[in-house]
């Protein structure tokens, strides 16, 4: 079973502005604690106790909020990743600096909330053992779908529709032979993955239950509400 989690907290988040102000983006607090405690709880409640945390912006005030995560239960290390070149070089950053070498272990984004069970996930990909396991998910659109014939006559309206395809949640399993698909510049979407595809070596576990990822305020308002009532916990 997976041990290890791998979270990349160091966004700045303008768009959060001004919660981001004097904090890191994992650090805003929603529904009455910060989003990396959220993850952290989460990760717990699936037995995952090792967890190491890719820091930059306003980092000093996450490490003093968390510590070396005795108070939590688990054990934390941090990897600063200021000057990194995208998220495919501060993962990579991250794996050699604190020597990760888990067989298969979570790697995601600090700004993501699921109740996602990781043993399915693990089972999943176990199974089929790629270099890397996307957890994806449906969203809903927040606008209304006018489809149209060539002319522009309107067929019909649908409103605020489920899309059929599915999109990245920002939640990975990485099998450690993924050090050498990481990048020293870009973005995981863009290199690592389609690099992966290419030879068969990824995977997309689908996954309907709760997800919210937070980027403006908006989001930070639904994902306090959704957590407010409490019809699905993640800890």
């Amino acid at each position: 079973m997976i041990q290890r989690a791998l979270i990349l907290a160091g966004g700045e988040a303008l768009r959060l502005r001004p919660h981001t102000d004097d904090v890191p983006k994992a650090m805003v607090v929603v529904a009455g604690k910060p989003i990396i405690h959220w993850i952290i709880d989460w990760l717990k409640s699936n037995n995952i106790t090792k967890i190491d945390i890719g820091v930059d912006y306003k980092k000093e005030v996450l490490m003093d909020y968390l510590k070396d995560g005795k108070s939590l239960g688990v054990e934390i290390r941090y990897n600063d990743h200021h000057g990194a070149e995208g998220t495919g070089d501060a993962l990579r950053r991250a794996i050699e600096n604190l020597k990760i070498e888990d067989e298969n272990f979570i790697a995601m984004n600090g700004d993501e909330l699921t109740d996602l069970p990781i043993k399915s996930l693990y089972n999943y990909h176990r199974e089929h053992q790629p270099i890397v396991t996307i957890v994806t998910s449906q969203v809903q659109l927040p606008f209304g779908v006018v489809e149209t014939e060539p002319d522009g006559k309107i067929v019909t309206f649908r409103e605020k529709p489920v899309l059929k395809e599915h999109v990245n949640m920002g939640v990975y399993i990485f099998n450690k032979e993924v050090i050498n698909h990481l990048p020293e510049k870009g973005n995981i979407e863009h290199t690592t993955f389609p690099e992966l595809a290419k030879i068969g070596k990824i995977r997309a576990f689908r996954y309907s239950g709760f997800w919210r990822t937070i980027n403006d305020i908006k989001d930070l308002k639904i994902t306090e509400e959704r957590l407010k009532n409490l019809d699905y916990k993640l800890n």
